[in-house]
């Protein structure tokens, strides 16, 4: 079985890599730099050059893959522009290229985001039949990929992946929040709740609706089945940490100026103005009905068990 996964060099993309390696998989990664592969190193891979955004490039793509991996994109961009180019236009380049070399293909994997959907309106769940309404210029390019995707259902074979929050080891997004709870400091900004996966649960619900004839065609939700409040979420991580931070109220105009200020100063970071759309809003939850019941779909890792994993991992490699 011969995989090709886009972004295999990222925090997703190396852990997928890693668990198809472990089924069996001889995988390929296509990769704009050879040179910032740390994720890779030591794993069985072999390397392609390309770029999903230079179309031309992706000509080193052959007619020899049984499944497509499509991870590449950006989460963190300073305009909407970056958003589009790197998530829905690289996303067309790539399933034009396939559409055209798909004589062996299986399966064709793009993984998506709750927030190509958006929060949840009423406070219940979403499922996979809800009308999407993202917020933010990331949830609205994930959203024109997935509709590029979806639009070859009836040529290829598709399966479209939407996670929530995802974290775990090689997670640089989260990490933001263990370092201020590692200070003492907990911010909040209002009642809300979440949905969570851990990237190992993440990595066998991906493999599994690959490998899962009823996944064809379809799109899933995967997470850990969880609602989770903002404390009890800011609680795991503490525990995690050793830590009983203060928790200090941040009021919404001034995460607007936290985020501008942010954005002028460091770039692209987590803390930017089309992230703060996304918190603001207060629901980020999902079902995992649907994947359990036609995939069999069963996480094992919870917030507090993860994060402490997740804890442990960030002092080995001394980032926190």
């Amino acid at each position: 079985m011969r995989a090709l996964i886009t972004g295999g060099t990222g925090f997703i993309g190396s852990h997928l890599a890693e668990g198809l390696i472990k089924k069996g998989f001889d995988v390929v990664c296509l990769v704009r730099d050879r040179t910032n592969i740390k994720y890779l190193q030591g794993m069985k891979v072999s390397l392609l050059e390309g770029d999903c955004e230079n179309l031309q490039s992706l000509g080193v793509i052959e007619d020899n893959y049984d499944y497509v991996f499509h991870l590449a994109g950006l989460t963190k961009a300073l305009n909407a522009e970056a958003f589009y180019s790197a998530n829905a236009k690289a996303t067309e380049n790539l399933i034009e290229v396939v559409s055209k070399k798909s004589g062996r293909l299986r399966r064709f994997v793009y993984i998506s985001s709750l927030a190509a959907v958006g929060p949840s309106k009423k406070g219940t769940p979403l499922s996979e039949d809800c009308e999407p309404s993202p917020v933010s210029d990331y949830g609205k390019s994930k959203l024109k990929g997935e509709q590029i995707v979806y639009a070859k259902k009836g040529a290829l074979p598709i399966t479209i992946i939407r996670p929530p929050a995802v974290y775990g080891p090689r997670d640089r997004d989260l990490l933001v929040f263990f370092k201020m709870i590692k200070k003492g400091v907990s911010f909040c900004w209002g009642q809300a709740h979440y949905s969570f996966i851990y990237i190992d649960d993440l990595i066998n619900g991906i493999i599994l609706s690959t490998l899962h004839d009823g996944a064809k065609g379809e799109i899933f939700f995967l997470s850990d089945g969880n609602i989770y409040s903002h404390e009890q979420v800011a609680d795991a991580i503490a525990h995690a940490l050793g830590k009983r931070p203060i928790r200090v109220r941040v009021p919404e105009f001034l995460m607007d100026l936290i985020a501008s200020f942010a954005q002028r100063t460091k770039g692209a970071g987590i803390i930017n103005t089309d992230k703060i759309r996304e918190l603001k809003e207060r629901q980020w939850i999902c079902y995992n009905k649907k994947a359990v019941d036609i995939l069999g779909f069963e996480p094992q890792t919870d917030i507090r068990e993860g994060a402490q994993w997740t804890a442990n991992w960030y002092r080995q490699q001394q980032w926190i």
